[in-house]
């Protein structure tokens, strides 16, 4: 199986050339599984909420419509962040959308800085979604890299891969290695899409780092890319690897647990 991480800088509040950005890069892409950026098709720094809301679409929005016509038209399974609007609430949001025309939407759980000013946060804990019998797929998105109980969560309802749509601001050197971490700690594949480029508000400068990254379960890098870069990092990998959970023939990294002695 292909999977493939796309690292470009999106236009801010310009949700229609993002999305003819996005249908170019779709086709020079082969791949099974595709994961886009955190808000690709909307920018990340909203000014306010009124800015944020001007933006936001509905799960059959123009975006989530174009990410299930990916799906389909390139028999891929594709994972995009947007800017989901459900009423008078916005989220923080990931689609994911199958080649059979099924989608679902991961609402961001961990909200990170200002995100708490403008989006409401997800309360529906941390999905995963089976493609037939090719792939159990996991979706987290960005700040939720810090938090171990995510990429665990995940694991234990059976991802053999999570996809981490992204638009980090923290230096790679902190998150990079979490990530592999957190491959190894689960025996899954990470796939980190990042954004880069930087966005402005007033005198404020938000810069992202890119530095996209594919992480094998023993913790090896299988592809990175480096901040400036824009386009395509992807890596064949066998998902049934990320069942093997035992690593001799004493230890198994899911039967050795002992969730009664977690209690805090």
């Amino acid at each position: 199986m292909i999977v493939s991480a796309l690292q470009f800088c999106p236009a801010f509040l310009d949700v229609d050339e993002n999305l003819r950005t996005l249908s170019a890069w779709f086709e020079s892409c082969n791949a099974d599984l595709v994961v886009l950026p955190e808000l690709c098709t909307t920018g990340y720094f909203f000014h306010d909420g009124d800015q944020l809301r001007s933006v936001a679409e509905p799960a059959d929005g123009n975006s989530c419509t174009l990410f299930r016509d990916m799906a389909r038209e390139y028999q891929c399974a594709v994972v995009a962040g947007f800017a989901e609007r459900d009423g008078d609430a916005c989220y923080n949001s990931a689609m994911t959308a199958f080649p059979d025309g099924s989608s679902h939407v991961y609402r961001k759980v961990h909200l990170f800085a200002e995100e708490k000013l403008h989006f409401t946060p997800g309360d529906g804990g941390f999905p995963v979604y089976a493609w037939g019998d090719r792939l159990r797929l996991g979706v987290m998105i960005c700040y939720d890299w810090r938090f171990p109980e995510a990429a665990r969560s995940l694991t234990l309802k059976g991802a053999q891969v999570i996809a981490h749509p992204s638009n980090l601001v923290a230096a790679p050197r902190h998150w990079k290695p979490v990530m592999r971490a957190r491959s190894f700690e689960n025996k899954v594949f990470t796939v980190t899409a990042n954004r880069n480029g930087e966005e402005l508000r007033g005198e404020e400068r938000l810069v992202f780092h890119g530095c996209s990254q594919i992480i094998a379960p023993n913790g090896t890098t299988l592809e990175e890319v480096e901040e400036q870069y824009e386009g395509w990092l992807s890596a064949d990998i066998d998902p049934a690897r990320a069942d093997e959970k035992a690593f001799s023939r004493w230890n198994d990294i899911m039967t050795d647990r002992r969730p009664d002695m977690y209690e805090h």
